[in-house]
């Protein structure tokens, strides 16, 4: 699987880090398992996977398993920089959109970094959401 470029760090850590969590996925209903890895500006990395439940609507996406671990345990005042979003079967992977308001959230300057119709693409969370909803 090609790797995307970014011009600020090195994405292998977070991809690697988002496809050791996709292997954790428990995706027993659609099979399609996705994993996501965040690095916050302070340079810390989290990840998560998709968890489907027979009741669909409570499915949790890896993005948010991934920001949530990250607000776990550093807070809320806790600030996404990039996330990284992978998937098994290699096809297009976009966070959903309720995965973009909470990357907006925690990340209004964020970097998403997912597996597009034309290959890797790194897009602004502003770009992917635009004018996001914030209470700040």
């Amino acid at each position: 699987m090609p790797t995307p470029k970014s011009a600020k760090r090195d994405l292998n850590p977070l991809l690697d880090a988002a496809r050791m969590a996709m292997k954790n996925a428990h995706a027993p209903y659609s099979n399609f398992k996705v994993g996501a890895a965040l690095r916050t500006s302070k340079g810390e990395i989290f990840s998560g996977c998709n968890v489907e439940n027979a009741s669909y609507g409570v499915t949790n996406c890896a993005e948010r398993t991934a920001i949530f671990s990250a607000v776990a345990k550093l807070g809320p005042s806790m600030e996404i920089a990039e996330i990284a979003v992978v998937c098994a079967q290699d096809v297009p992977c976009a966070p959903c959109g309720a995965c973009r308001q909470v990357i907006y959230e925690f990340g209004p300057k964020a970097l998403v970094y997912f597996q597009s119709a034309k290959g890797w693409k790194s897009m602004k969370i502003t770009d992917l959401l635009p004018e996001g909803f914030r209470l700040k």
